[in-house]
């Protein structure tokens, strides 16, 4: 076997074992101190998978703004709609966890391949049959390639460099999934107006499908585990729950997408309901694309200067207001400005609770955090829009906006103490 790809087995803190390829052990550096083992000089691997990140993203974001303009251009009620999108998580939820699990014993690059081919094969299915009932296994079908990819590329974030580094590498993540949020919506909305929804489709599987190829070249390696045991014990995903720093980092993580999904599952039903366009309601998603860009991109000059419980608290306030006054104007302008002060509530989030994920997992179990985290947040996504989608049937979306800005603003001041 050749020498680069020998392997070596140790033990992390006496309880877990690793395998790991021998080219990981540099710089006399002892990786299996570390908590969730990291890689000494591999950032550079996070590089090349920025641009099929993007491509890949571009069309996830596309594709939920597409499948719910497409159901309401047939004729389908916000409850349908709901319903959609909802499926989305569904999957998810079953295999969140063993996908994370997974992804920590045989590394990223075969997860990455599935989750990509699998979002890009299912919009073909909106292609080959655009009509509102195959939305239905479209929409749980591009949510399960997504989570994948995502949980493997989150985990390569967490892995790959020195534990001072995870604020720097997820911060770059964070911004390349903050360029697709901004990009995915807008290209969208214009190529509705301009192509039409089948081949808009088309345009998304196409964007799926060049990162599949991308990754089909390249050799990604990260760290791999095999499952162990402490004490005496066998490890149990709900050791997870026991820390209670990881706990709380769960429930904030649940409760800030909730507000991330409501408002890009509410914001293309209110705008038809207001009577604008597809482009209009795709510059509204953009703008908040661009400010959780904006700000993830001046991070890491105030990350040191804020402490994670008090961004994560101010994204909940933050967000709450917002919610609440989405739905008392009708003009564009006002429009964007509160999807841009809401991305910028939001935006700054994300890196610093995957940053303590992983800092709090137990080693060689960071996969199986991000898949605790994904199962979490795909349980809300599940039940989220069909019970707001079903309120909004009923009562019309201003309810919708206002019982989720209370509870996010309620939980935050709940959480205002670490």
């Amino acid at each position: 076997m050749d020498a680069r790809h020998a392997t070596r087995k140790t033990n992390v803190k006496s309880s877990t074992c690793v395998y790991l390829p021998d080219r990981y052990a540099v710089h006399g550096c002892d990786l299996y101190n570390y908590p969730c083992t990291t890689v000494p000089d591999s950032p550079l691997i996070l590089y090349l998978i920025v641009l099929p990140t993007v491509l890949l993203h571009i069309a996830y974001a596309g594709c939920r703004v597409l499948m719910s303009l497409f159901a309401l251009q047939l004729g389908a009620s916000p409850f349908t709609v709901g319903i959609i999108l909802s499926l989305i998580g569904v999957l998810p939820i079953l295999f969140a966890i063993t996908a994370g699990q997974s992804i920590d014993r045989i590394g990223v690059r075969i997860p990455m391949l599935a989750g990509a081919g699998m979002v890009s094969a299912s919009l073909l299915l909106a292609v080959a049959v655009p009509r509102v009932e195959i939305l239905f296994i479209v929409s749980p079908l591009v949510g399960a390639g997504f989570v994948i990819y995502h949980i493997a590329v989150n985990h390569a974030a967490g892995v790959l460099g020195l534990p001072e580094d995870r604020v720097k590498n997820f911060s770059l993540m964070a911004l390349t999934f903050s360029t697709s949020g901004f990009l995915g919506p807008t290209i969208t909305g214009f190529a509705i107006d301009l192509i039409g929804y089948r081949y808009t489709f088309l345009l998304l599987a196409t964007s799926a499908a060049i990162p599949l190829a991308m990754l089909l070249m390249m050799n990604l390696e990260t760290p791999r585990y095999a499952p162990g045991k402490t004490h005496g014990k066998s490890l149990h995903v709900m050791d997870l729950l026991r820390d209670r720093t990881m706990r709380r980092v769960f429930i904030i993580s649940s409760a800030l997408s909730v507000g991330w999904d409501l408002f890009t599952f509410v914001v293309p039903i209110h705008g038809s309901h207001i009577g604008l366009s597809a482009s209009q309601i795709g510059l509204i998603l953009g703008a908040f694309g661009v400010a959780v860009f904006a700000v993830r991109l001046a991070l890491p000059l105030f990350a040191h200067r804020v402490s994670e419980w008090q961004m994560m608290v101010t994204a909940m306030i933050t967000t709450g207001v917002m919610l609440f006054l989405f739905p008392l104007t009708h003009h564009v302008p006002l429009l964007v400005l509160m999807a841009f002060l809401l991305g910028i509530g939001l935006g700054g989030a994300q890196p610093m609770i995957m940053t303590l994920l992983y800092q709090h997992a137990p080693p060689g179990r960071g996969g199986e955090a991000v898949g605790m985290r994904t199962l979490l947040i795909n349980i809300n996504q599940t039940g989220i829009p069909l019970m707001f989608g079903a309120l909004g049937a009923a009562l019309g979306m201003t309810p919708v906006f206002w019982t989720m800005a209370i509870l996010l603003a309620g939980s935050g001041y709940l959480m205002r103490k670490p």
